[in-house]
């Protein structure tokens, strides 16, 4: 559909289409011009040149983040996800990128359901294989946050849950085979799969966790609070504060073996018992540095400060059980946390969605439930429908968008 000759002649026609002349229209024209827009980057991704395929994408991503496409995403459901999981299959490091966000956005439009598992067992293994293959972090840290979303909107068993949460921890402990070796993931890499499997984990109950997954969990995030990268710290110890959040500690600790024999056993458990004890105490021993760490030469000083907060907060909740209470303000509404796992969720989210976070907050049905949000309604939006003038305001931008495809 477009050539490189044709997309400069769509930029100069798609600001002057109707959209745009209109005279007083409906609702309901308005809404086919914004579907007709995302009908023509979609059918852009079938063109064979990669940074057409590229333009459309970013252009989809603008589309889903200003409002909800949900009759769209009705229509195209199905075409969308296999042209975006085409793009990750055989597209260039930002194509990859861009489709794993647009496969994201998709599981957050729909909401739980057969169309988010579809998602979800569709995407796992083009994305898996994708991992696999070491590239840019900025591919590497797209994908696997399109599979924590994927996955938190889709899993709907612990173990679909699980099966993810272990894909992203191969991406920092990759398995070798003989003769096999594999490039050290980068720090910013590293602090990608800690996130993504921290905002995971977050939806499972610890007595549900496979007891054999993820034992020295404890311990190699422990390392990581010895690392270098500040970033990388400060994900390691919101992790590490989850997990003493949720308890069943037992599962993340790799000390004792289980044994048939009833007084070994009770031996075990204390002795187990002992070692959760000691390696709480030596997380808490690093907690407390990080909380009042010196700024060195060239340290940035809102970095700094970031980790100093966020370390006092991990701090006072280890040591005397208070969690870090949040207030975010969504069209008038408080959005609040209170715990660890809410935490998390909501910067996970923020992350992904980046601009597009308030109006998801705001309209997203899914999100509302999760956070238990209920946001004050759009005092005008009866007064939108009906002035078309106003509507075409609104969805201008989205004729801006497709101008740059």
């Amino acid at each position: 559909m477009l050539d490189s000759d044709d997309t400069d002649s769509m930029s100069s026609s798609s600001s002057s289409m109707p959209l745009d002349n209109m005279v007083e229209p409906g609702i309901e024209e308005v809404l086919v011009d914004k579907d007709t827009l995302l009908d023509q980057c979609l059918d852009a991704l079938y063109e064979k040149r990669g940074s057409t395929r590229e333009k459309a994408l970013a252009s989809i991503i603008e589309a889903f983040n200003s409002s909800l496409q949900h009759d769209f995403v009705e229509k195209k459901f199905a075409t969308m996800l296999h042209q975006c999981l085409n793009s990750i299959k055989k597209g260039s490091a930002k194509e990859v990128a861009l489709a794993s966000h647009v496969i994201g956005l998709l599981a957050l439009t729909t909401g739980p359901g057969e169309k988010a598992q579809e998602i979800l067992d569709e995407s796992v293994t083009p994305i898996s294989e994708a991992l696999r293959i070491r590239s840019e972090t900025s591919k590497m840290s797209s994908l696997l946050e399109c599979l924590a979303v994927i996955t938190f909107v889709g899993g709907e068993e612990p173990e679909h849950t699980e099966k993810s949460m272990q894909i992203m921890w191969q991406v920092a402990h990759p398995k070798l085979g003989p003769n096999v070796a594999v490039a050290k993931p980068s720090p910013a890499m590293i602090t990608m799969v800690v996130s993504a499997w921290s905002f995971l984990l977050t939806t499972i109950d610890g007595r549900a966790l496979n007891a054999k997954s993820w034992q020295e969990s404890i311990s190699y995030l422990s390392t990581l609070l010895d690392k270098d990268d500040r970033q990388l710290r400060i994900a390691a110890g919101e992790a590490l504060a989850l997990i003493f959040e949720m308890g069943s500690l037992e599962k993340f600790c790799g000390e004792t073996k289980v044994s048939t024999d009833t007084s070994i056993d009770e031996g075990n458990g204390s002795r187990k018992l002992m070692y959760i004890h000691g390696l709480k105490s030596k997380v808490i021993n690093q907690v407390r540095g990080l909380s009042a760490e010196a700024g060195g030469k060239g340290t940035a000083k809102k970095d700094l400060n970031s980790q100093r907060n966020t370390f006092r907060d991990i701090l006072d909740f280890l040591e005397d059980g208070y969690t870090p209470e949040t207030s975010t303000k969504i069209g008038g509404e408080s959005l609040n946390t209170s715990t660890w796992a809410d935490l998390i969720q909501i910067n996970f989210l923020k992350h992904f969605l980046g601009g597009g976070f308030v109006k998801h907050m705001q309209d997203n049905q899914f999100l509302h439930d999760v956070f238990g949000f209920k946001p004050k309604k759009n005092l005008l939006s009866r007064a939108e429908r009906m002035s078309g003038s106003q509507k075409d305001k609104n969805a201008g931008h989205f004729a801006v968008g497709f101008a740059d495809c």
